[in-house]
């Protein structure tokens, strides 16, 4: 598990203050909406499970920026950022949304620089130790591993030798709330969690509920960042 960069160098490379926030909850939600009305719903249920952090999928449209507005201004107690951010046109939504962090699948260094110069934290996605070295070199605050589960709880904690400092680490791709304990035991920083939150819908009238495990990982979390601070 890495360990926070100073103030400065946290303001620095994470103007969002994104990991400061993970570090008592190190969970995100990863949702892809495109109608106001399912997205509050989900966003409701994970409030109602003690949930901090969530990001949108982002599209290419001027709806999913009125949605992501919405969405900000109905859910103040959220974190919302965008997820899976490929080009400057979906940083730029993000913008213009209002979000202030940003996650992506892949490494692009011009992404990177366009969204340190707009006071946005960019979080890039790696797979291979090169990559890891490459984030770390172009200043990224934090890079997300993915897709993690093909690669296994044990991968991240094998690089710290030949590539020690290692890099705060958001684990996603292929994760559930019944696994998530194990990576974070295992090495990584924070996980992301995508499809496997939620039900599957049986029909229209049968409303989308959480599957079971978040409230218990969420309830596990508060205690060991409780014992952290008796600790300290």
């Amino acid at each position: 598990m890495s360990e926070l960069l100073n103030t400065s160098e946290v303001f620095a490379s994470d103007p969002s203050g994104l990991l400061r926030g993970l570090h008592r909850q190190p969970v995100l939600a990863v949702l892809r909406v495109s109608e106001l009305q399912q997205a509050q719903h989900q966003l409701n249920l994970l409030v109602d499970a003690g949930l901090r952090h969530v990001e949108l999928a982002v599209a290419l449209t001027p709806a999913w920026v009125e949605l992501a507005m919405e969405l900000r201004q109905s859910f103040p107690s959220l974190r919302l950022g965008a997820a899976s951010v490929r080009c400057l046109k979906g940083l730029a939504a993000a913008q213009s949304a209002g979000l202030d962090y940003v996650v992506s699948p892949i490494l692009e260094p011009e992404l990177l620089a366009k969204a340190q110069q707009a006071g946005i934290t960019l979080i890039p996605g790696v797979y291979t130790p090169s990559e890891v070295a490459r984030a770390q070199a172009l200043g990224a605050p934090a890079v997300k591993l993915f897709p993690a589960s093909s690669l296994g709880p044990s991968y991240w904690n094998s690089l710290a030798g030949p590539l020690s400092p290692l890099p705060y680490c958001i684990a996603a791709g292929g994760l559930s709330a019944l696994d998530a304990r194990l990576w974070l035991e295992s090495g990584v920083d924070a996980v992301a969690l995508g499809g496997s939150l939620f039900e599957t819908s049986q029909g229209p009238q049968q409303p989308l509920q959480l599957r079971p495990g978040l409230t218990a990982l969420l309830a596990w979390l508060e205690q060991r960042a409780n014992g952290d601070l008796l600790s300290g």
